[in-house]
C-alpha cells in the first residue's frame, strides 16, 4: 500500500502508518503541508527504508528541475527514489525526458514511473529505457488494465502502481451497489487491486487513522479468492453503468497541469 498526499492525512498519523509496515509516500497532485512534514520528520531518520515519489505535470522541461527541487527542500531529503511524470497519454517529447535524466544523472532523482489514462500506451512505455515504473488507473469498475496493460508488459516488466482503487468512493457507496450484493468495504477495493499478480502497489489517500486502520486491514484480510474477485466484478459493472464520470476531480488536475508547475 502506497499513502498518498492529496487527502489531508499528516503526523502523527503518518508515522503510525510506517510503524505499521507502509513506506511508500506520494508527493502527488495535492502537496498538503502536513503530509510534508510528517514525511520530513520520517526522513530524518529512516530515509533509507522509505520510497518517496514526486509528481511533475510539467509540459515545460525548462521547469522541471525547479519544481522537483522545490519539493525536495519541502520534503527535506537530497533525492526522490521515483520522479513520476504525471498524465502522458501520448509519449512525452524528448525534452521531458531530457530534463528528467538530467535530475537522474545529478542524483536528485533515482528512477522513473510515467502515468496516464491512455491504457493502450502503456505497452510502449514498458519497453522504454528510461521508465522504470508504471502507474495504472485499476478498479473492480475499470478492470480494462487486466487486459490491455498487464499481459503486454514484457517478460521484464517496470513496477506496477495502481490508483483510484476505489473509483472515487463510488465502489463502496451503497446507493450505487446493485440489489442483492453486499457494498464493498474501502479495504475490499484494495485488496481487488492487491490480488492482481502484476501489481505492485496500490495508492490510497488516508484523510485520518481510520483511514489507515481500514486500509491496513487490506492487508491482514490478504488477497481475494475466486468468490470475492466475481462478486467485485459485479459490484464494479454496476458502479461503472449507474455512477457518472468524476468531472469535479478531473478539472482539478486538467488547472494544476495548466499551471505547467507542479
Amino acid at each position: 500500500m502506497g499513502v498518498g498526499s492529496s487527502f489531508g492525512i499528516q503526523s502523527p498519523d503518518l508515522e503510525y502508518a510506517f510503524e505499521r509496515g507502509m513506506n511508500y509516500f506520494y508527493w502527488g497532485s495535492i502537496r498538503t503541508s502536513g503530509f510534508g512534514k510528517a514525511v520530513r520528520a520520517l526522513a530524518q531518520r529512516h530515509r533509507e527504508q522509505m520510497v518517496i515519489v514526486v509528481q511533475s505535470y510539467t509540459r515545460i522541461g525548462a521547469l522541471m528541475r525547479g519544481s522537483v527541487e522545490g519539493a525536495l527542500r519541502k520534503l527535506g531529503t537530497d533525492y526522490a527514489d521515483f520522479l513520476l511524470l504525471g498524465w502522458w497519454n501520448e509519449s512525452p517529447p524528448e525534452r521531458i525526458f531530457d530534463a528528467a535524466r538530467a535530475l537522474r544523472e545529478r542524483g536528485k532523482v533515482r528512477h522513473l514511473m510515467i502515468s496516464c489514462h491512455n491504457r493502450l500506451s502503456f505497452a510502449r512505455y514498458a519497453q522504454h529505457a528510461d521508465i522504470d515504473a508504471l502507474m495504472v488507473r485499476y478498479n473492480a469498475a475499470h478492470p480494462g488494465a487486466e487486459t490491455e496493460v498487464f499481459p503486454l508488459l514484457g517478460e521484464r516488466p517496470p513496477g506496477v502502481v495502481t490508483y483510484t482503487a476505489t473509483r472515487w468512493t463510488d465502489l463502496f457507496n451503497p446507493s450505487l451497489t446493485p440489489a442483492g450484493e453486499p457494498t464493498p468495504r474501502v479495504s475490499d477495493c484494495y485488496r481487488f487491486c492487491l490480488t492482481h499478480p502484476a501489481v505492485d502497489t496500490c495508492i490510497f489517500g488516508p484523510r485520518n487513522r481510520a483511514d489507515l486502520d481500514e486500509a491496513l486491514s487490506a492487508l491482514d484480510r490478504g488477497p481475494m479468492d475466486e468468490e470475492e474477485l466475481a462478486w467485485m466484478r459485479r459490484v464494479g459493472a454496476a458502479v461503472k453503468k449507474r455512477s457518472r464520470p468524476n468531472s469535479a476531480g478531473i478539472g482539478l488536475i486538467d488547472r494544476i497541469m495548466g499551471a505547467h508547475t507542479s
